[in-house]
């Protein structure tokens, strides 16, 4: 059976959504959380949850696939930890799908012994790649890693991410790397979805908070 009759329909990007708010989203207006960028916010997104998840790895892969079939592009990576499962799921769902693409890792640090080089893959020096993040808030991660990449040689078309939270980000991306930003999901669509199972919710919590019927007496003198 092929891949996309297997599982792809329709509703892939609503399925993968699904599963990214339940194991990724924690929403906490009263307390907030503290990101890597050191702001407070009223959302996290562990994105790492979902994009190491079984049920989403295929889910990523035809994602992004549809997102750069036409390009003409060797390679996917980023900035390790977020980007690297993204990067492999795209490149393995991408080859099953006859677009050979490879996959690359940016470290945060040069090897320290060998070549002490900052990539790892097996590229030609002026290769096509694209960037890839897991969640994008000022952009700094892909930023940093369109920068490593170009010192490499390689040339950069694009830059995805799974989640963008539209905080500026994909602003700054544009506009210090020159490349065209895209993202799968954002902030909104999350919320979105997070609004829905919250009615949801309290209206299974109405259900059970009804007064039980009072049983009939047959017997009952009226």
């Amino acid at each position: 059976m092929e891949l996309d009759e297997q599982v792809m329909d329709q509703d892939y990007k609503k399925e993968l959504l699904e599963i990214l708010y339940v194991k990724s989203f924690k929403h906490d207006p009263e307390h907030g959380f503290t990101l890597t960028s050191g702001k407070k916010s009223d959302i996290y997104i562990d994105a790492k949850k979902t994009a190491l998840t079984a049920t989403a790895m295929e889910l990523i892969g035809f994602a992004f696939f549809q997102l750069l079939k036409m390009e003409p592009v060797d390679a996917v990576g980023g900035m390790t930890l977020g980007a690297d499962p993204i990067a492999y799921s795209t490149a393995l769902i991408s080859t099953m799908h006859g677009k050979y693409i490879d996959a690359f890792v940016i470290r945060k640090e040069p090897k320290k012994h060998g070549t002490q080089q900052w990539i790892e893959g097996s590229l030609p020096p002026d290769a096509w790649v694209i960037i890839m993040d897991d969640v994008v808030t000022t952009g700094g991660s892909a930023i940093e890693a369109v920068k490593r990449a170009r010192e490499a040689g390689y040339k950069v078309r694009r830059v995805f991410a799974l989640v963008d939270r539209e905080e500026g980000g994909a602003e700054n991306i544009e506009r210090e790397t020159g490349c065209k930003f895209t993202s799968l999901f954002t902030r909104a669509d999350l919320m979105e979805v997070h609004e829905r199972h919250m009615k949801e919710k309290e209206k299974e919590e109405g259900k059970g908070q009804q007064a039980p019927a009072l049983p009939i007496d047959d017997k009952a003198d009226f």
